[in-house]
């Protein structure tokens, strides 16, 4: 008699509560929920506060680009001959324009919720703790809990300011730059201590609204990863508006007073002011989710490793946005939650970030770049050569009364492809576009030649890439 013929049982896959959890509402984690939704998933996503946005919405983009638009009119508005013999109300407190900001949060908030209700996302409120390979215990804020499970697991929980464990952040005249939005007094001056965006950008704001503002930077020039030229560029500026930088300078130690706080610094300066700004750099949230828990281990700055797909070392676990670190822009962050939504749903990306990401930098005047830098194209020995248009000699310019700026084309000497767009002025943000439009062309499309054979409305800002392209063609021989 034969044995009898073993046969395979097939295995079931385990039941989960979703088929994705994405932790954080963020710009990556609202991008990874809607692309998983849309695919037809069960997604849930959970959010540490009450409110879904993250810290884009709540203490980092959108309300200190708010304040910069307030304090920019407000700037204007003193500017303009128009006004100046008004005997109507001419100071504005950080207070007072911290109200618009909040009115801007709102409309976000509302916003970005409508997104997870249309798109049938269940949203759960509380914080997100690994305790299993597939399992997250949500903690809510009257202290219960629950456990959910999902097939994938996408990590989006941001950043927050970084805090030397030497710094009394509790004191209330030391603040970093998610706390500083709770400033309700009007100081007169104002240490910010580390020159990133997020330094020049604050720098910007208080320095509009009258107060004195000294910046300490710990390298050798403003936002060294700028092209210089447009760095400096702002560094004029802000030393003409009346801020006092000091470069290649450290932190000792911040001594809070009653009546002020001092900043020592590893030179033996000592520095004293109103209250303290620290903006030097960014850790991300990853030390209260347990990682541990499946093998995961963050870098000493709370970040996790990723592959091309945004996967960790765990198949099943991704990660987008700040918590991965570079490029660390809202922007990015939302491209890299659709991707990974892709990856997920059919197995790899289909897509990946494009490899020039405009970086747009909301100080007054703004700065915003996409492509190469002069430095970086004379290193690799490319020849290319420059075209610039100054603000000054723009009708829209002078009409608007935004003078102050410039436009940057770097492009190919022989083949007169764009390499790289630096703007630096009022609408910088929203002016780059226009070149990297005709810069990520394909097939010839991408030449400077297009804004000089293109017709402008006329007047615009858009008119300086005509301006820059007839100027850069000018030095060709």
């Amino acid at each position: 008699m034969e044995p009898p013929v073993a046969t395979k049982t097939k295995q079931k896959t385990p039941a989960y509560d979703f088929d994705s959890i994405i932790i954080g509402t963020g710009p990556g984690g609202e991008g990874a929920a809607m692309s998983l939704a849309k695919s037809g998933q069960r997604v849930a996503v959970i959010e540490r506060y009450q409110s879904v946005g993250g810290g884009c919405t709540h203490w980092g983009t959108i309300p200190s680009k708010a304040l910069r638009h307030s304090v920019s009119r407000y700037i204007e508005y003193k500017e303009n001959p128009l006004f100046q013999l008004d005997e109507n109300k001419t100071h504005l407190t950080f207070d007072e324009i911290l109200k618009h900001a909040a009115g801007v949060i709102r409309k976000q908030v509302r916003l970005r919720s409508s997104f997870y209700d249309r798109n049938r996302v269940t949203i759960f409120h509380g914080d997100a703790t690994f305790v299993g390979p597939h399992q997250l215990e949500i903690t809510e804020a009257d202290g219960s809990k629950q456990v959910l499970s999902a097939a994938n697991i996408v990590i989006a929980s941001g950043s927050r300011p970084y805090r030397p464990a030497s710094v009394d952040f509790n004191h209330p005249r030391i603040y970093d730059s998610d706390t500083i939005l709770s400033l309700r007094d009007d100081p007169r001056h104002v240490i910010i201590y580390g020159a990133g965006v997020i330094g020049c950008e604050y720098a910007s704001i208080f320095r509009g609204l009258g107060v004195r503002v000294d910046l300490v930077n710990n390298r050798d020039r403003l936002l060294a990863f700028m092209d210089s030229e447009i760095s400096d560029s702002l560094s004029y500026h802000f030393w003409n508006s009346g801020i006092n930088i000091r470069h290649g300078e450290e932190f000792d130690s911040i001594e809070g007073r009653d009546d002020g706080v001092v900043l020592h610094l590893k030179s033996g300066k000592k520095m004293k002011a109103d209250c303290i700004l620290f903006a030097n750099g960014r850790t991300g949230n990853t030390d209260s989710l347990n990682l541990a828990a499946v093998g995961l281990k963050a870098d000493g700055r709370g970040q996790l490793k990723v592959d091309d797909n945004y996967q960790t070392e765990v198949p099943h676990i991704y990660a987008v946005g700040d918590v991965i670190g570079y490029p660390s822009l809202a922007s990015a962050a939302y491209d890299q939650g659709r991707i990974v939504g892709t990856a997920i749903v059919k197995g790899q990306c289909e897509s990946q970030l494009i490899t020039d990401i405009p970086v747009g930098i909301y100080t007054i005047p703004e700065i915003s770049s996409v492509g190469k830098t002069e430095q970086e194209l004379t290193a690799a020995r490319i020849p290319y050569e420059v075209g610039r248009a100054q603000f000054k000699h723009l009708a829209r310019a002078q009409i608007a009364n935004t003078n102050a700026g410039s436009l940057k084309l770097l492009f190919h000497r022989d083949t007169k492809e764009i390499l790289g767009i630096h703007c630096f002025g009022e609408r910088a943000a929203e002016i780059v576009h226009i070149g990297q439009a005709i810069m990520m062309q394909k097939n010839g499309g991408n030449t400077i030649e297009y804004f000089v054979h293109t017709t402008f409305n006329y007047p615009t800002m858009a008119e300086a890439y005509r301006v820059a392209a007839l100027n850069g063609l000018n030095r060709l021989f």
